[in-house]
């Protein structure tokens, strides 16, 4: 058996003169929870189609437990949830799933798949009458029905509330947990943040940065100050931002700026030192780090 459930290798595909993905490697070992990050245009959605064969690439391979993505039998273990939803408007929620749970040789029980999506309420609602979360968190429930030994969540949480939103987060950690590998990609980064053990980042069809998330931290190297108070203005701040009364300074020596405001004898209080949040260093490589070669980090 494979040790990969999903593989690119070399990949690239191009939409005319548009180059979306430029000689792509990435490896999926069983068992990690993934997140793919990138801005608008990076290529995530075009990977994740060939990833589960939809789309072939132009050049390179792309391998799904072991296998062409595009046969069934490499399929058969794979679950999916699109950024859009297309659910039929008239069967119920609990009729949808079983539906679906009969396409599978071993399906998860349908009762204990609706509690865990939230959606034991809502088994007898007819699809068309669910909200967009709710449709949202049904089709992310049936990603799981198969007893999948890999999900991929293209912005699963799109149109939750935050009760919903850590509700599915807490699904998805119990399916990890039982040995799901997941790739999950999403805009709202405190979710990658939240779940995601590794985390690649993508910018202009390339791999900027591959690696736990402590190590894609480390690559920026600033820590931000928080601090309280009638402040004067102090060297080594890169940058200042005010939110309800609290100055968050971004530096690269956290201990000299410190040194600085005590200095300086100004009258402040509650003053933090945190590291650098992934929505800072994911900033900080997609506007800087596709620049240089050094900088694509990719897994071997």
């Amino acid at each position: 058996m494979t040790r990969y459930q999903a593989r690119a290798i070399g990949v690239s595909r191009r939409f005319g003169s548009l180059n979306a993905l430029d000689d792509i490697d990435l490896d999926i070992p069983a068992g990690e929870l993934l997140g793919l990050l990138g801005p608008n245009g990076a290529g995530k959605t075009t990977l994740l189609s060939l990833l589960t064969g939809l789309r072939v690439p132009h050049s390179g391979r792309v391998e799904l437990f072991g296998g062409d993505p595009r046969r069934p039998r490499n399929r058969e273990r794979l679950g999916t949830t699109p950024q859009e939803t297309g659910l039929p408007d008239t069967l119920r929620v609990a009729e949808i799933v079983e539906f679906v749970a009969k396409h599978y040789p071993k399906p998860l029980p349908v009762g204990e798949l609706l509690e865990q999506f939230g959606l034991s309420e809502l088994a007898r609602r007819q699809a068309g009458s669910l909200s967009g979360g709710q449709q949202r968190r049904l089709s992310a429930a049936l990603a799981f029905v198969g007893d999948p030994g890999l999900v991929v969540l293209d912005e699963p949480t799109t149109g939750l509330d935050v009760a919903a939103r850590d509700s599915l987060w807490d699904a998805l950690r119990h399916h990890h947990q039982r040995g799901t590998t997941v790739l999950l990609t999403s805009h709202y980064l405190a979710e990658i943040e939240a779940l995601a053990e590794r985390i690649v980042v993508m910018d202009r069809g390339r791999v900027l940065a591959d690696g736990p998330q402590r190590e894609i931290k480390s690559r920026v190297r600033t820590r931000t100050v928080t601090v309280r108070g009638e402040l004067p203005e102090l060297p080594g701040v890169v940058r200042s931002e005010l939110e309800d009364g609290a100055h968050r300074l971004l530096t690269h020596d956290s201990d000299q700026l410190v040194r600085d405001l005590v200095r300086s004898g100004a009258d402040f209080e509650d003053l933090t030192v945190t590291g650098t949040s992934l929505e800072e260093a994911f900033t900080a490589l997609t506007s800087t780090g596709n620049r240089t070669d050094e900088t694509a980090g990719r897994r071997a």
